[in-house]
């Protein structure tokens, strides 16, 4: 199997998404911190949380 799960882009499907949250990045970024690994992926789950906070604030102003 592909490293990026079954459709080849890191979906393996199946279940329902969800938002990535500020909590979610943060305990991200520590792991990846203290394992000495590249921030690279903590840095994807930081701006996917800032999305995710962006669009929830958002959602409140449109009309």
């Amino acid at each position: 199997m592909s490293p990026l799960g079954n459709d080849g882009k890191g979906n393996a499907g199946g279940g329902e998404k969800t938002a990535m949250t500020k909590g979610d990045s943060a305990r991200i970024q520590s792991a990846q911190a203290k394992s000495g690994n590249d921030l690279g992926f903590a840095r994807r789950a930081q701006s996917a949380a800032d999305k995710s906070a962006n669009q929830a604030a958002g959602q409140g102003t449109k009309k």
